[in-house]
């Protein structure tokens, strides 16, 4: 190995001891390291490095004069032990010794350890006597794994052969309760990782299907056989040689990765951010060619992270039964199929002989809800046969016949399904969905790939079945029991993305994938063209409820129109649901929860009474003006000043609000004594349509919106929907739903007092507010999203609507109302959305003279905000 690093590199350096003569050399051989990428293999670089850093440590440890130190012994443990050092990876020593070290010894330590941080060495250490370090290790896992990979690089030999032979002892402890902790320890790692490796900015050391995984495979081999070598997993006939090849070839790209990105991150860095992805793709030969290279590199390793997942599996199911024993009750299914505990088994090697046999397997599975996983012989078997297909499995009708049989298994989405995913059964039935498999989504929308965000969708809607899961779809539960092909909802949810990653719209893509599904499938039309119909449609329901005012009865009627009848809807809903709630776990909220609900119920009672008699915005006024005085009656509040108050607002007001908002705003108005001279402002203590609505009645000035939106942006909150309506009277109605930073509604009595009290400061003139700047976050940072602002058609002579996209930086809102107000422009509604990191957010708007804008004032209204956003 030695012979790889150039000579000069492991030179004796000179004397005396020259710290800045070190550096240089460091930095040279981080130089030559670099220049070596891709030229040798990454696997000599890594143990080029730890024998780099032996030479080094060598070095500091004579100079430090610790060689004249009979009963201390310096190690290297963990990957330092293995000799696997990456350019910015932790050195992991322990200074050992057969009792307590003198003071001069420890201060020598001292020296040597300070020599080493000198030199920018991350370097993790411990200071032990053999006694302790079997008590300790004994007692920690960690420690334990740590001291089983360790290296002697000088010092007392002898210290060293004591500390093997007192590990090897059984009594240290036995390879059951070391596999056990080690099972553990993989179980709630993975549980961080939300148990899947298609994550878009993955840990390439912890995520599941990486190299902690491969790690402890070997840990768990190496105490079973008290060994070093993990390759004696072939001669203990737990591995076959190509797949421990295979194995190695999977650590070697991981690797690759790994000593890449922390070449570009310049630290210590395992978590695979969106910031290096390009560079590091480029290290890696995968080109220049910025979001495409990154799509060829990953795609590559999430293949790789599912193959080292299978092999883990595997390999921890075999030490399972060899260490825990093997005792499980076997259960005959049928002549090809057992159970064995809770784990599908062949019962001969010609199983999937027969194709069709692979896709009965999963029926089997979803018959027995118990079986969680595979058996490793059903793993091996299945693999072996996976690469000898000569062609996809939906070729055959035998095939294409289970599968379908297979869909319409009540239980069909619940494991069964995760495991035709987990081991490329569904990759190898669907050509369509091997291509979306590790398929990048480049934004903060999306936490997953598009099969990975497919597969949770799909387990969303299995939830909808589930008694438990009852109260959490509420709505979604009762269309699902009465669904009667819930299959078609399935197949719309596996083609809903199905077309990303070719270019086009992915919507019509995927619908002409369905098409061909259901023809090849031989599905009634009927049935094909809703599944095509739901595809096509799928971000249908959510974009009508996060960009127009769905308590708009005009909004609802057009909606309802596209829908057309209500089994369209039911599906369109649940679909919907599943996607959002699928896509990002900080993404789905009460308020998004709500939108979508209202909309759903809105949209059924216009098709149950018919489009055609769907009820006017005067009608919906009259309405819940009649009910909100019956509230108001029943708490015995004087109606008749209610109904004096309301003669000063407009039509709009009571068609927008439900019958208990204008109660609850009214009720508040009556009590407020001073309503001609002092701001009315209140905070719903209950959710209202999902977050918390503020109330704000005042006389109109210029500027009141952007006052009142700063006041939210300085106290942490986000404004998901605020609309503004002028009284006959001179004064404004505002009233907005307002969400914690968690996207929570506001719990705190405290905070809402707090806020209720800074906005009434604020429209008072006590209080004179200022725009508090905010970090950018990092993950907002790498994207460019550039302003673009459209004017659509309003539907109205005197109002224009205008949809602004943009990067969503903290104080966005805050920023456009402040353009606004130096331009004049009247606001009365705005409806805010954010996906991932750009903001979509829709205001309906005029001039000062309530008009709509001409084509001058439109050009100056997006150059000002092109101005202040860009700035």
């Amino acid at each position: 190995m030695k012979s790889k690093i150039p000579n000069e590199l492991l030179a004796p350096f000179p004397q005396p001891f020259n710290l800045a003569v070190y550096k240089q050399r460091l930095n040279e051989f981080s130089q030559w390291s670099e220049q070596q990428f891709n030229l040798i293999s990454v696997r000599k670089l890594v143990q080029a490095r730890a024998t780099f850093v032996d030479f080094v440590l060598l070095n500091v440890w004579q100079h430090c004069l610790l060689h004249e130190e009979a009963d201390v012994t310096l190690l290297a443990v963990g990957g330092f032990g293995r000799s696997e050092l990456h350019p910015q990876s932790d050195i992991d020593l322990l200074l050992l010794s057969s009792k307590k070290l003198s003071a001069s010894s420890n201060e020598k330590i001292s020296q040597f350890l300070t020599l080493l941080w000198d030199l920018k060495f991350d370097v993790g250490h411990s200071v032990r006597t053999i006694k302790d370090c079997i008590n300790i290790a004994s007692e920690d896992i960690t420690i334990a794994t740590n001291l089983m990979e360790r290296r002697l690089i000088c010092g007392n030999k002898i210290n060293f052969e004591i500390l093997e032979q007192k590990l090897a002892e059984s009594n240290f402890m036995t390879s059951k309760a070391f596999y056990l902790a080690k099972r553990e320890e993989q179980e709630r790692r993975h549980a961080r990782y939300h148990s899947t490796s298609y994550n878009l900015e993955p840990n390439l050391k912890a995520n599941p299907g990486c190299l902690r995984d491969l790690q402890t495979i070997s840990w768990v081999a190496k105490k079973h056989f008290n060994t070093q070598y993990t390759a004696e997993l072939v001669q203990h006939d737990y591995l076959l040689p190509d797949e421990y090849q295979e194995m190695l070839e999977c650590r070697d790209y991981l690797w690759q990765m790994r000593f890449a990105l922390h070449l570009v991150a310049g630290r210590n860095e395992n978590r695979l951010l969106f910031d290096y992805q390009p560079q590091v793709a480029d290290k890696m030969g995968f080109g220049k060619d910025g979001k495409a290279a990154v799509e060829r590199m990953m795609k590559r390793f999430f293949r790789v992270a599912r193959r080292v997942t299978e092999l883990n599996t595997m390999l921890l199911q075999r030490f399972n039964s060899a260490i825990l024993g093997n005792e499980q009750d076997i259960q005959i299914i049928d002549d090809d199929f057992a159970i064995h505990g809770r784990s599908m088994l062949v019962r001969h090697n010609d199983v999937f002989f027969y194709r069709a046999n692979i896709i009965k397997m999963f029926i089997l599975i979803a018959d027995h809800p118990d079986v969680e996983t595979l058996h490793s012989d059903t793993i091996r078997l299945l693999r072996r046969v996976r690469r000898r297909l000569m062609g996809d499995l939906h070729d055959l009708e035998k095939c294409r016949t289970e599968f379908m049989r297979f869909l319409r298994h009540p239980n069909a989405l619940g494991h069964a399904f995760t495991l035709m995913v987990r081991h490329s059964v569904l990759a190898n039935y669907m050509p369509n969905w091997r291509h979306i498999v590790g398929q990048m989504q480049f934004d903060l929308f999306h936490a997953y790939t598009v099969d990975e965000h497919t597969h949770r969708l799909l387990k969303n809607i299995h939830r909808y079945s589930l008694p438990e899961c009852k109260d959490e779809f509420p709505i979604c539960s009762e269309i699902y029991k009465k669904l009667d092909k819930p299959e078609l909802l399935t197949l719309a949810g596996i083609f809903h993305d199905i077309g990303k990653g070719r270019g086009g719209d992915h919507s019509k893509l995927g619908a002409i994938d369905a098409t061909h599904f259901g023809q090849l499938h031989g599905l009634p039309s009927t049935d094909t063209k809703l599944i095509s119909w739901l595809v096509s449609n799928h971000l249908l329901m959510s974009i009508t409820a996060q960009k127009n005012d769905i308590y708009d009865p005009g909004v609802i009627n057009e909606f309802a129109k596209k829908v057309r009848d209500e089994n369209r809807l039911n599906n369109l809903y649940c679909l919907t649901v599943a996607d959002v709630r699928a896509t990002n776990t900080n993404l789905w909220n009460e308020w998004k929860n709500t939108l979508l609900a209202d909309l759903y119920l809105a949209t059924q009672r216009v098709l149950r009474a018919g489009v055609e008699n769907t009820k006017d915005m005067r009608e919906t006024a009259k309405s819940h003006k009649e009910q909100a005085l019956l509230l108001l009656a029943e708490k015995g509040l004087d109606t008749s000043r209610a109904e004096q108050i309301w003669k000063q607002f407009r039509t709009v007001y009571f068609s927008r609000h439900s019958a208990q908002q204008v109660a609850w705003h009214t009720e508040h108005l009556l009590e407020h004594k001073q309503r001609t001279k002092k701001p009315l402002v209140w905070l719903s203590d209950q959710a209202v349509r999902g977050g918390t609505q503020v109330f704000v009645y005042t006389k109109d000035r210029a500027g009141l919106f952007k006052d009142i939106v700063s006041v939210f942006h300085n106290k942490n909150v986000n404004v998901a929907d605020a609309h503004i309506l002028n009284t006959k009277d001179g004064y404004l109605i505002d009233t907005f739903i307002i969400l914690d930073q968690d996207n929570s509604v506001i719990s705190s009595d405290q905070r809402r007092a707090d806020i209720k009290q800074t906005i009434e400061q604020v429209l008072t003139g006590e209080l004179s507010i200022t725009h508090a700047q905010k970090r950018v976050p990092r993950q907002i940072k790498q994207f460019k999203i550039p302003v673009r602002v459209r004017f659509m058609d309003a539907k109205s002579n005197q109002r224009d609507m205008m949809e602004l996209t943009a990067l969503d930086k903290p104080g966005l809102l805050a920023k456009i109302a402040k353009v606004f107000n130096e331009n004049d422009i009247l606001l009365y509604s705005a409806k805010i959305s954010t996906n991932g990191e750009k903001a979509e957010d829709i205001f309906k708007i005029s001039t000062a003279q309530r008009e709509k804008l001409n084509e001058q004032q439109k050009e100056q209204l997006v150059a000002a905000l092109n101005a202040e956003l860009n700035d």
